[in-house]
């Protein structure tokens, strides 16, 4: 059982396309070792939608065909290999359709959802490691849930090109499940554009708040700006090669860049080797500013040392 799948439905959790309890599905993970891993989708997926469910595409161990490139998120983090300490994928689905701020308020209503989960996780098996990674909105999700799960509940959040507020992040942060988590904030300026008009859309919980893109300050947190050049070389030198960015605006390179998915397959399997200390050494100082993609000139395209071609 590499991978459950669940859904926030009216405020409780379901297994998706079973009539069973999410609870019997949870016991039978004992029977599996390693970490558990939360996956999380963002705006426009829902569940049973025929063109949008994330049970079918990003969170599928097989997903089906698409008119568009996007990995297997469990396949990327090492689920379905078959080796006995693999650990548990847990595929989180929930309703992002419709009008931003409406999705954003279910975004929230589902981050309750996941925090009955994790917390009834954490109660079976206290020594396990729980890790969560979600894209967009869906890091909404992680930041919520902070407020509702123990102590120790939750661990590493990987949030990739997450729309959510500064201030919203570092308030969840600083709860006391949130003291003992990690955040890792996977930043690009090609996603400037999203970051932009999700400070037009969404009203910020104080004035002049920014979105998580433009970096965050907090004691357990560290940013990765992956289209950064010196950032890039740290990443290839401690975790492993990602590819250099080939586009100036894009909302998916942070899953959908070759190499990416791999580097946070070690950040979650192994969060004391890889610690925030070793990320922050050989990362530059600040975040470059907003649109200084956009704007920059057209440089030769950086590859990776074992391809011809990223793509």
């Amino acid at each position: 059982m590499p991978v459950i799948r669940i859904n926030a439905v009216n405020g409780s959790a379901a297994l998706h396309g079973s009539s069973r309890t999410v609870e019997s599905a949870l016991q039978q993970s004992h029977t599996t070792k390693g970490p558990v891993i939360v996956m999380t989708h963002g705006y426009k997926y829902r569940p049973e939608d025929p063109n949008g469910c994330p049970h079918r595409h990003i969170l599928s161990l097989r997903p089906s065909a698409q008119p568009w490139y996007s990995p297997s998120w469990p396949q990327q983090l090492g689920f379905g290999s078959g080796f006995s300490d693999e650990g548990l994928a847990i595929a989180f689905g929930w309703d992002a359709r419709g009008p931003v701020w409406a999705a954003r308020r279910r975004a929230v209503s589902a981050g309750r959802v996941l925090a009955q989960v994790i917390t009834r996780l954490h109660h079976m098996e206290p020594g396990r490691p729980i890790h969560f990674i979600g894209h967009s909105m869906g890091v909404e999700l992680a930041l919520e849930a902070l407020h509702h799960v123990p102590p120790g509940a939750l661990g590493r959040i990987i949030s990739m090109t997450g729309a959510a507020y500064r201030s919203r992040t570092v308030r969840a942060l600083e709860t006391p499940a949130g003291q003992r988590a990690e955040l890792i904030n996977v930043t690009s300026r090609e996603n400037d554009l999203f970051d932009f008009l999700y400070e037009r859309l969404i009203q910020p919980p104080r004035a002049g708040d920014r979105s998580i893109g433009a970096g965050l300050e907090a004691p357990n947190a560290v940013t990765l700006q992956i289209d950064c050049a010196a950032t890039l070389d740290h990443l290839s030198g401690l975790v492993f090669p990602v590819a250099a960015p080939q586009r100036r605006v894009c909302h998916w390179s942070s899953y959908t860049r070759p190499g990416v998915l791999r580097v946070y397959n070690a950040l979650l399997r192994d969060p004391d080797g890889l610690s925030l200390g070793a990320l922050r050494q050989g990362l530059p100082p600040r975040s470059q500013r907003r649109w200084s993609r956009l704007l920059a000139r057209p440089s030769s395209r950086r590859l990776l040392p074992f391809v011809q071609k990223a793509s």
